[in-house]
Parts: C-alpha cells; structure tokens; sequence
C-alpha cells in the first residue's frame, strides 16, 4: 500500500502482524502497576473498542501482557510500517488543506529526530504525548484525511471522537487533553485514568500538534540566559568564560546547550539517560560529552581560563556536580534545573546514588520508597545550590517545579516569610516583565512545503519586518527588538532546526500580524512555494496559567485563576484558528496549570489575511489586558499604546491605591 493508502485506511482490515518496540529508540520508562483487578479488565475493554470484535481474542491478551509490561496500552502492533516524518503539505491525502496541514504537524511530533519516546507517542517531558495509543493515530489521520473546510474534528484526550458538521469559519480541529474534574486531577489520579486509556498529558505543544523540535525552547532559554547574564554581570560584560550549570538533555531541555553557545558562555549541562545525551550531541546541539567528574572538572576549568564558549554534556546526575563543583570551587555565574519536575515520580527526575537502570525498576517496581529517594536527592540538591549562591551564583527556577517540588520535600529553599520561594521564578525576573507583560512572546511558524530555501525567505521576511518595526518602537522595546533581529539574522547558521522547516522568534502583536501578513502575501504571489503554518509555544502572554510559571509574576492574587487561558482559546477559536487546544498540565506539571494554544494555516488567500489580524490581535492583547489588570507596569504602558491606536479596543484599567491607606 502507498502512504496515501495507508493514511486514508484508518484501523487496518486485516489484523497486522505483532510488533515489538524497536531497541533503538528511548521508550517511555515502565509507568506504576496502579489499577486492581477490576480498573484492569476495564483498561482491556476500553482498547478493544477501537477494533472488530473477531480480534478480540487475540488482542485481549496482548494488551493485557502491555498493561502489565508497561503500565498502558500502547498497541505496538498498529505502528505504521512508513516513517514518520513531516512530508510536505501536497503528500497528504485530503480534502482541505487545513487537515492537511495538521497532518502534516502530527507527525512532526512524533518523528523520532523530535519526539522523546516516538514510539510510545510520547514528544517531551517524560509523558507529554500526542496520543495514549497507536489506535488513536490511525482513526485520526483517516478523519483528517476525509475532513472538507465545513466539518471539525474533536479531539478528547488524543481519541477522535468524529467529524461533525460546522462551517469554513469554525476551527477544523478542536484538542482537548487531560480536563479533569478538579478534585481528580492529582498526579496518581493522571496514571490512573491513564492507564486506563481515557484521558491523557498533552503537555503543552505536544498534544496541540505544535512542537518544532527543541528549537521551540533554544530561543526563549537564549532570551533568558542572556539576561540573566545582563542581571548577573551587567549589560557590558561579555559571558565568555562564565558558567551557567543546570540539567536536562531531553525534549525541551536539550535546547540549554545550544541556547547557551548562542548566549556566549560555557554551559554544563548533566544528563542520566545515555540516549538523550548522545541523541543532543549527534544532531550538533550539545558540543562534548563526559562521563567522569573529574575529566569535568579538568575541561570547565580549561574552558573558563580560554574564555571558551563550549557546551558540555556530563553523563551523570546533576546534584554530583553541584557538589563536586563546590568542594573544587569551581565558579558558576548562573544555574538552574530543566528536569522534568512536574513528573517526579515517573520518569522526570532522577535521584543520586541510582543508575538510570536502577531508578526506572523502582519507580515501577517500588514507588514509595523511589518518592523518598527522589525527595532526598531534591533536598541534596537544593544544599548544593544553596551553597553556590552563598558564593555568588544567580540561580533561577526554570519553570520545571523545580522549587516547587523541592519544597514538597522540605528543602531549604523558602524566603524568610515562610510563602514564597527563596530564588525566583525565570518569569519573574526575566521574562514576565521584559516579554509578556510588553506582548512579547513565542511566535512560530513551519513552511509546508519542507524546504529549506522556504524557511531561509521566511526568516528574511520576519527580519526585514521586525527591523522596520524598530525603527520607530518606544524605547521600553528596543531590547526587546534588538535581541530578536539579531536571533533571526544569526537561525539559519545555528542549525536549529529538527524535523519540520520551522523558526521561532519573540514577537508582539503588531511584529506577529506584519510578519504574518507578509507571509501570507508571499504565498499569494509564489514567492513561497507552499503555505505557511503559524503558531505559539502555549508558554505566551495569553496562553497559560500557571502560578510557577508563565503567571508568577501577578501579583494581585489571581494567578492561581486560569481564566484567562480558557478565554484565550475560546476566543481564538472565533476569530479565525485553524485548530485550537486546552490542556491541563505542562511543563510544571498536572494540575498545577492550564495551557490554551492554536494553529493557523496562510494558504495566500484574502481570507486567511482577515483571519490572522483578528486572531492573532486577541491571542496576545487577552493576557496584556489581564496583567495590566493585576497592575503590571510595562503592561499598564503595552495597553494603553495599544488603546491609543486601535479603535475598538477599550480594557478595563485599575486605579493604583496608595500603599498608606492599608497601614492597618
């Protein structure tokens, strides 16, 4: 059967032949045995729906023996045989271009240069999947490939539950992931129904079709590291020879090396799975690899006293280093964490004194007592940190629960006043004020076609626009500009993409409309050769809420609200997405967020320019709006400009109170 084939096929017609997972590819580690008896024989049921009943027999072991094996139901027998890679858009069987266009996007996730556990449907994060089962696959690219421009697909939790009637204005697709009812939407409650193959983790562009590779991620590190390093030196000292020591080499926090050689400085970054570590540093994304402590410390020292700008792999746990680092009073300017903390248990964070093997038995073999290991490694972990600010560090929370789960395990990582953390969140710091609350935020996109000479006109055009925009920018912006012309001057030699032709850049409402805009036109006029897909990390100015994160620097109380991101794909949806998505949990973790995102297809028309200037103007002036209403100055100022020059907009604005009115 040809590709098209097979896509238009859906569940095959004869049973294929058992599959087994392929060694060469990380997998998923083997989740908690949390079912009884009974949630098990249900688990069996639930993945026997998706097939004819004359396979039932045979198929009812078999996923068994996987519940048992892995903790789910992947059905490793329906992978399809074809590669999976993202094709350009004119390769895929359909009726609408749009579905096509998600098509295309879904196996861009779930190629094995991009996803974490291709073969578990897993793209980043230890659990942040695509679908929960290869049934779920199959069914949807069959709908995408039947769909016309009149119908949408509803996506619950990676399981297409059909194409209903609707019209060229509504979105083609609408995802949902891991909407739980609140008191069920604790981390065990997420294995559970899980496991049971009726709800899952989308993270946060995994399950919205949206990850281009860790490229996503390199720009908005790049960002922070590179002001981070501004807090920390000053704006004119060069970060040549300084340190910046954190860990992860996985989907999202591979990008540290890179993001780092692109800031300038020497990163050190530890990895416990030797597949990540050499996957980084076959694709060029990481510079060396060690294994030994003490050859580590021999090369970070070289590397300061050169003024070198390296990226360095350490193939071993991270709170080693730490404490290695400090008894040879090796100097680190900057240090974070990029583990998967939101999934402590399962996979996202490895404790010390284990071995990769040993940690993955426990976990699914011993929960308890690997929750008590993880809690004592966080609490080591935390001391050497805590150590290496004594002597000057600048350590900040990367989003990833890091302190969060600390905490949780008693460390020493609380201010004074007993309620918030001793070191801030990165939003915080950096990029809340400096980006969000200004508009700023993760604008991307992917040239169809799959042609590198498309991306290369694409970033010329987004330059081209951004400079423009400068020229007569405020001066509360400048930085802002200025960091991201030089980024897209400088992608193309950076080698970053994976997978899909894609860029990322940090944009605000007016850069996102004119570079959109402009796209849109160079379709119309062939000077791109196939339409462009837009879209966002969902880490944005409106997408999120998530009180660690994304939102942690509002401060009148609502972060912990998560109206804001449900209004943002509600309102997206409207006014012109493509497919829109809304998910519980991220990157910091189940239940501690709620995550809205979009996609949108310029296929040249007048159309599609109508939608991407509605569209694209409330995804961003939503969260401005709602952090100028927490009282947020720079976003106070980004509203008001943007009220002066947009008839129609009119938000709700506070009235400061003066602080010696509440001296109770």
């Amino acid at each position: 059967m040809t590709f098209q084939d097979q896509i238009t096929q859906g569940i095959p017609s004869t049973l294929p032949s058992k599959k087994q997972p392929n060694p060469d590819f990380s997998h998923a580690p083997k989740r908690k045995d949390i079912l009884n008896v009974e949630e098990k024989k249900l688990a069996v049921r639930n993945a026997l729906r998706y097939f004819p009943k004359a396979w039932h027999v045979e198929l009812a072991k078999e996923f068994f023996e996987e519940l048992q094996e892995y903790g789910r139901i992947y059905m490793y027998r329906f992978m399809p045989d074809y590669p999976m890679y993202a094709r350009p858009i004119s390769e895929y069987p359909s009726k609408s271009q749009q579905a096509a266009a998600i098509m295309l996007m879904i196996q861009n996730n779930l190629d094995p240069a991009v996803a974490q556990h291709p073969q578990e449907l897993i793209t980043y994060g230890g659990n942040g999947a695509v679908f929960q089962n290869w049934a779920q696959y199959l069914l949807t690219m069959q709908y995408l490939s039947e769909m016309t421009d009149e119908q949408t697909l509803h996506m619950y939790s990676g399981h297409p539950m059909g194409l209903f009637p609707s019209s060229k204005d509504a979105p083609r697709v609408v995802v949902t992931n891991g909407m739980m009812i609140p008191n069920y939407s604790k981390p065990d409650d997420w294995e559970k129904y899980n496991a049971l193959g009726v709800t899952q983790y989308g993270q946060m562009t995994a399950g919205s079709y949206m990850y281009i590779g860790p490229q996503g991620i390199v720009h908005g590190t790049t960002i922070t590291v590179m002001n981070a390093f501004r807090k920390k030196l000053g704006a004119a000292i060069n970060p040549k020879g300084k340190v910046f020591l954190t860990a992860g080499l996985g989907g999202m926090s591979g990008a540290q090396p890179k993001a780092g050689n692109i800031a300038g400085c020497i990163t050190v970054c530890a990895e416990v799975n030797p597949k990540a570590a050499y996957k980084r540093h076959e694709q060029g994304w990481v510079d060396e690899l060690v294994e030994d402590l003490d050859e580590l410390t021999v090369r970070v020292r070289k590397a300061q006293e050169k003024q070198e700008v390296i990226s360095i792999a350490y193939l071993g746990n991270i709170v080693d280093v730490w404490e290695k680092f400090d008894e040879e009073n090796i100097t680190v300017e900057l240090g974070s964490d990029q583990t998967s903390l939101h999934n402590p248990w399962a996979g996202g964070y490895y404790p010390v004194d284990l071995s990769f093997e040993e940690a993955n038995t426990m976990m699914a073999n011993d929960p308890d007592i690997f929750k008590s290991k993880v809690q004592d490694s966080l609490r080591r972990h935390a001391a050497a940190v805590n150590k290496h600010v004594a002597k000057g560090t600048y350590f900040f929370d990367y989003g990833n629960a890091f302190l969060l789960e600390a905490s949780r395990a008693g460390a020493e990582v609380m201010a004074e006043n007993g309620i918030d953390f001793r070191y801030p969140s990165y939003v915080q710091d950096i990029l809340g004020p400096m980006c969000f609350d200004y508009g700023f935020g993760p604008f991307r996109w992917v040239c169809t076609s799959g042609k590198p000479e498309d991306l290369e006109k694409t970033d010329r055009i987004a330059m081209e626009v951004m400079k423009e925009i400068k020229a007569s920018a405020p001066k509360e912006i400048q930085q802002q500009m200025q960091d991201n012309i030089k980024w897209i001057e400088e992608a193309g030699k950076n080698r970053l993409v994976v997978g899909s032709q894609a860029r990322i850049l940090y944009a605000d409402a007016e850069g996102r409309i004119k570079i959109a805009e402009t796209f849109n036109k160079a379709v119309a006029s062939g000077e791109l050769s196939a339409p462009v897909v837009l879209g966002r990390d969902h880490h944005d100015v409106s997408g999120t809420d998530s009180p660690f994160r994304e939102t942690s620097n509002i401060y009148d109380g609502s972060k912990f609200t998560a109206d804001m991101a449900i209004h943002n794909v509600i309102g997206d949806s409207f006014r012109g997405a493509t497919w829109v998505s809304i998910h519980n949990g991220g990157g910091v973790g189940w239940g501690e967020v709620i995550n809205g995102g979009f996609g949108m297809l310029l296929d040249g028309t007048e159309e599609a320019n109508r939608r991407l200037q509605s569209m694209l103007f409330y995804d961003v002036n939503n969260g401005i709006s709602r952090r100028a209403w927490a009282r947020n100055e720079e976003a106070l100022f980004a509203i008001k400009r943007e009220m002066e020059r947009t008839p129609g907009l009119k938000v709700t604005l506070p009235e400061m109170v003066d602080e010696d009115l509440l001296r109770f």
